[in-house]
């Protein structure tokens, strides 16, 4: 991992582990700004600010739901640990990573 941002993704990824399914079509939104702020690196919380982190779920979750069009997430990148981000973060991060492909619809759970 070459950058601070490498370790909110990585962070993320730890700590919805046991949520994760990388191909599902149920998401939530995590914002990476805040997460960055969390883990004390708040030099990030501006240029990640309003950067959002998506995290596929194994569940829906209970809440209201949204369907997305895929096309949405396109040029996202998605980690070994199955989060997954804007293509310009991911290569900012320096961790390994594949084109995200997203389902044709995916429905946005807010919890």
């Amino acid at each position: 991992m070459k950058t601070d941002i490498g370790k909110v993704i990585a962070g993320i990824g730890e700590d919805f582990k046991n949520d994760i399914l990388a191909t599902s079509r149920h998401y939530r939104e995590v914002s990476i700004g805040e997460q960055a702020e969390r883990f004390g690196l708040t030099g990030l919380r501006g240029r990640y600010r309003y950067v959002l982190a998506i995290v596929p779920l194994k569940h829906p979750a209970d809440g209201m739901k949204v369907r997305i069009d895929g096309r949405t997430f396109v040029n996202y990148a998605q980690f070994e640990s199955g989060v997954v981000v804007p293509g310009y973060v991911a290569e900012d991060a320096g961790l390994p990573h594949t084109p995200f492909v997203p389902n044709d619809s995916m429905i946005l759970n807010f919890t």
